[in-house]
């Protein structure tokens, strides 16, 4: 990086036009306060509450929502709140540490709720400190696997991988940026005039208002159905079509651009479309069942289908794709590693000469901390008696977390946080780790919890290696110190696994419902009940029996999860235990409703988990997923973003492929203006993310996100209330239920679309 002005590049006919340096908003000259104490606590902090709400979502849903522009937002009033009672303020830069920091929280919080619940389901206890082990060393391992990967993917890669919510949130800061901060972006060439600067910011708060606005009267006050849907009958029986109408989707979309949403909105297409209905085609005629089906097919809806057959071919496809994408991406990769390891070559007195002489916007933490610190997680992993880690658990971890880290961040700078297939990956890193155990002989139980605490890891570090990638993404455009945003994260991924094992267990132990058993026969030798653990009713029935038990793991025959019960000392039974994660007694005895989460992911990576090592997992849709991506890429077709699509609900994808197609119409007005003749398509390219409509979108993802946490948040304290209005808005509005609701939901979103082109297509400034 160098602190000058960009200059033209005199175009010539038939040459290509060389790649001008990039000068950031604050240049590599300029130091202003940035890794401090206090906004480093802020930050964990924030992380720790984010990771919370994402959590539940997880639980809930299978889904979380992007942190980083949240907090960037809170972040920002808080410190000018406290600038003016004189108690402390905020530069720019130290702003987006209190983001970067506070981003972890929701990646830890995804790969905790995906995996770590499945050890339940497999039959086994959900231990505190196995759940923390897990969290710290996936997230620690993740951020540190991606710091030799940043001049590859971040600087090398950029106007490629566009990395849209690390691209919105340095918009955000910026639109948060004082007048002197201004005034610096301003000289370097990366900012604009103080009327500029007042239009966009004007932008950015209007998008997050709508986006804001349209998310509580849809999430909140049910004024329209979220999330439309049309079910065809024959001949394409139980084909369907559906999109997640939120304005957070819609501007990923937007910045992403045409090409990479076409190609998830494709790969949904194909699984809705094609999949689905010739599933439905031949299955129908079936009178059983079909495994890996629990029931025929002809009695199961789109939905049903999907689970059961069309998600190991996703799964396949997206485990193809991204060792595809790997394999191509490699000798970028091995440049950037190469330079990194000039570090172990230098002399003491060398190395600090080159660090004095390094610019500051392109400083990371040195290989040799890097090196070291992941050979201490893993001597952790081995060390860690909850986890069950044999030394060939250990390798599989760090060969599959460098694998997926670097494949998540490039499918992050490519489709997003929120289209992140992190659970995908999770989903090929149990694959591959049960097949290598089904060949070396492990098959027992205990090597169940060995296989899930690898992908539980191994999820943690792709998702916060894709989290990582977006924060450092930020920092880029902003002229941030790499190594302080790497700093930062290390303690927030830090704060956040340490807090989140704990939430999650009480999560589950909160919505935990004791049924009382009949009278019976002991089912437990009083001989044996002595040697079984203890546990006391917990919650609401805590009050109505205070006494202690004795815990009772009953196995299921046929392979399923163990059914917990609390025995009395003579053997007999007194309670089923129902979990309030993947349980099913929806309320208490007493009369009294109960939140349960039907975690419908780790239930996925329990299923994975015993299909391998019983030998029961249908390959044969893993294998048609993977030459689905091979097909592709035969076509020179890149297949990852298609095996997305194939993976995720096509509800997901397809807002994100409005979005693109709005950033198409308003690409296409722009090359048809008089002056874009003057320019080539890197400076058109340039000018488009340059443009209101970026700012616009970047608006809408802050809204909605912020909008979709709060509701989160409020879920337990607003239940009644969901519930009532559920039922009013289902009786008196035709926007959210009656033969027309489908369609009339779409109404509010194309005003949406509407108000997006219409910024896109102003000129910047």
């Amino acid at each position: 990086m160098t602190d000058t002005a960009i200059k033209p590049v005199a175009k010539t006919k038939g040459a290509k036009a060389a790649k001008p340096a990039f000068i950031p908003f604050i240049p590599a000259s300029v130091v202003l306060p940035e890794l401090t104490i206090l906004h480093l606590v802020v930050g964990a902090l924030l992380g720790v509450v984010f990771g919370a709400s994402s959590l539940y979502l997880v639980l809930k849903v299978g889904l979380t929502v992007s942190a980083s522009i949240p907090v960037a937002v809170i972040s920002i009033t808080l410190f000018r709140l406290l600038a003016r009672l004189g108690i402390a303020k905020a530069s720019i830069l130290q702003n987006n540490i209190v983001q970067t920091a506070g981003s972890a929280g929701e990646s830890i919080a995804f790969g905790l709720g995906v995996t770590m619940p499945a050890i339940m389901i497999l039959g086994f206890d959900m231990e505190i400190a196995r759940v923390m082990l897990v969290a710290v060393l996936g997230g620690l391992l993740g951020i540190l696997m991606m710091i030799p990967l940043r001049r590859a993917l971040i600087v090398e890669q950029h106007g490629i991988l566009k990395y849209p919510e690390g691209t919105a949130c340095a918009e955000v800061l910026k639109a948060g940026a004082t007048r002197e901060e201004h005034e610096i972006g301003l000289q370097a060439g990366q900012a604009q005039s103080e009327a500029e600067v007042a239009r966009g910011a004007r932008t950015i708060v209007t998008g997050f208002g709508l986006g804001l606005a349209y998310k509580l009267c849809e999430g909140v006050f049910k004024l329209w159905k979220d999330t439309p849907e049309k079910v065809f009958a024959a001949p394409l029986a139980k084909a369907s079509i559906a999109a997640e109408i939120s304005p957070e989707l819609l501007g990923v979309g937007y910045i992403i651009g045409p090409r990479i949403a076409s190609a998830m909105a494709a790969g949904g297409v194909l699984a809705y479309m094609v999949l689905i209905p010739l599933i439905q085609f031949f299955g129908s005629a079936a009178s059983g069942i079909i495994p890996p089906g629990k029931t025929p097919i002809s009695g199961m809806s789109p939905g049903d289908i999907r689970s059961a057959y069309v998600l190991y071919i996703g799964a396949g496809a997206v485990t193809a794709g991204g060792l595809i994408s790997l394999a191509r991406a490699m000798p970028t990769i091995w440049r950037s590693l190469s330079a990194g390891l000039g570090d172990f070559n230098l002399k003491r007195e060398a190395a600090k000469d080159a660090a004095a002489t390094t610019p500051r916007t392109d400083r990371d933490i040195s290989l040799k901390w890097v090196a070291l610190g992941v050979v201490v997680l893993v001597a952790g992993i081995l060390m860690a008696h909850s986890l069950h880690m044999n030394i060939a658990g250990a390798l599989l971890i760090v060969l599959f977390g460098f694998l997926f880290v670097t494949v998540s961040s490039r499918l992050t700078g490519e489709l997003g946080s929120s289209s992140n297939p992190i659970s995908g990956m999770t989903v090929a890193t149990l694959l591959l780790t049960c097949l290598i155990f089904l060949l070396l002989g492990w098959t027992g139980p205990t090597y169940y919890v060995t296989a899930l605490s690898v992908g539980g890891i191994v999820c943690i570090a792709a998702s916060n290696g894709g989290t990582t990638s977006q924060d450092l993404k930020t920092g880029f455009l902003l002229g941030a110190t790499p190594r302080s945003q790497q700093l930062a994260i290390l303690v927030g991924a830090f704060a956040s696994a340490v807090a989140l094992g704990p939430i999650l267990l009480a999560l589950n132990q909160a919505a935990t419902v004791y049924v009382p058993q009949p009278a019976a026969p002991a089912a437990v030798p009083a001989a044996a009940v002595a040697s079984l653990p203890t546990e006391a009713l917990s919650g609401p029935q805590h009050v109505q029996d205070a006494g202690v038990y004795h815990v009772w793991q009953k196995p299921d025959p046929a392979g399923g999860a163990a059914t917990r019960y609390l025995v009395r000392n003579d053997g007999t039974v007194a309670y089923l235990v129902d979990p309030g994660i993947n349980g099913h007694v929806k309320t208490r005895p007493d009369g009294t409703s109960v939140t349960k989460y039907d975690a419908p992911k780790a239930t996925l990576m329990s299923y994975i988990i015993k299909g391998i090592l019983s030998r029961q997992l249908p390959w044969a849709l893993v294998l048609l997923g993977v030459m689905i991506a091979v097909v592709l890429e035969m076509c020179a077709i890149p297949a990852l973003a298609f095996a997305v699509g194939v993976y995720l609900p096509v509800s997901s994808s397809l807002p994100i492929f409005i979005g693109g197609a709005v950033r198409w119409l308003v690409d296409r007005r722009s090359r048809n203006l008089a002056h874009a003749e003057t320019l080539s398509e890197a400076e058109l390219a340039a000018e488009s993310d340059r443009s209101p409509g970026v700012l616009m979108a970047s608006g809408y993802i802050a809204g909605g996100a912020i909008a979709g946490i709060g509701i989160a948040f409020s879920a337990g304290v607003l239940g009644n209330f969901d519930r009532d209005i559920t039922t009013l808005m289902g009786k008196v509005n035709p926007f959210f239920d009656g033969p027309w609701s489908d369609l009339l939901a779409c109404l509010p979103f194309l005003g949406l679309m509407a108000l997006l082109f219409r910024a896109g297509a102003r000129k910047p400034g």
